[in-house]
């Protein structure tokens, strides 16, 4: 057995010994252990990602991955967060915002890519934006510290969570509002950081939903509501939120990142 695939094994057997615990912080509800195959994808997944990430020369990235299949709305990626590293040679570290399992709360956490793959994805693929050189200077510091980070940051969650409202905040929303709050000293509020990305011309993506898809939706799941909505859109059956596609387009068109790039 090479090198390569004896830290495979050994990180396939640590993940299995801490998968019980990992449902704990937001990852999933259920209560089954991962079996060997799924992490083996999703640790062969961060193996492939890291070195797409070494090559690239950047220290931050925005880095999303497929949990969830959102084809039905055009989506091709549900979740995503920050990967940032010291220095060349130095391991990779994620910095999202996770929903607690069956409950209206999130937190932040800081992960290796390994756990931020260890799940049951709809899709073993990543992909990511680097972000421009000025980009990373000014966030680099920032994803160092977590009083930093907790700055834009609220416990309330809402996965379908208006953009231009402050009652609740989704991973993806955290994660453009800290962006912004990077960028632009002056946004050291959540109000602050929405408006400068109002004014950079970012663009939610809408979701056209069924009367009887919100309702159900919102008696079935603790994180989701639409009461942050304005009436008119939320009656008309137009959610707009945070979604890591909208994201990924706004980066590129701004400026602050490159194009997509896709690790499968």
């Amino acid at each position: 057995m090479n090198a390569s695939r004896r830290k495979l094994a050994a990180a396939v057997l640590a993940a299995l010994l801490v998968a019980p615990a990992a449902a704990l912080a937001g990852r999933t509800c259920e209560t089954q252990p991962l079996d060997v195959h799924t992490v083996r994808q999703s640790m062969e997944l961060a193996e492939r990602t890291a070195r797409r990430l070494d090559a690239s020369g950047a220290q931050v990235v925005v880095i999303a991955r497929a949990g969830q299949d959102l084809s039905r709305h055009n989506l091709s990626w549900s979740h995503m967060g920050f990967a940032y590293r010291e220095s060349a040679g130095s391991p990779w570290r994620v910095v999202h915002k996770l929903n607690h399992c069956g409950t209206a709360s999130g937190a932040l956490y800081r992960q290796g890519l390994g756990e931020f793959f260890l799940d049951r994805m709809f899709r073993y693929e990543s992909a990511y934006v680097v972000l421009s050189p000025e980009a990373q200077s000014r966030l680099l510091p920032l994803l160092r510290e977590n009083a930093r980070l907790a700055r834009w940051h609220v416990e309330p969650y809402n996965m379908v969570a208006y953009p231009w409202a402050l009652r609740y905040q989704q991973s993806n929303q955290w994660v453009l509002e800290t962006i912004a709050g990077g960028m632009e000293p002056a946004a050291g509020t959540r109000a602050q950081a929405q408006g400068w990305l109002q004014m950079r011309d970012y663009r939610p993506t809408v979701l056209r939903l069924s009367a009887l898809e919100r309702l159900g939706a919102r008696v079935g799941t603790a994180h989701i509501a639409f009461d942050d909505h304005p009436d008119a859109k939320r009656f008309s059956g137009r959610i707009e939120t945070v979604t890591v596609d909208s994201a990924f387009s706004w980066l590129q068109r701004s400026g602050l990142g490159g194009p997509t790039i896709r690790v499968s």
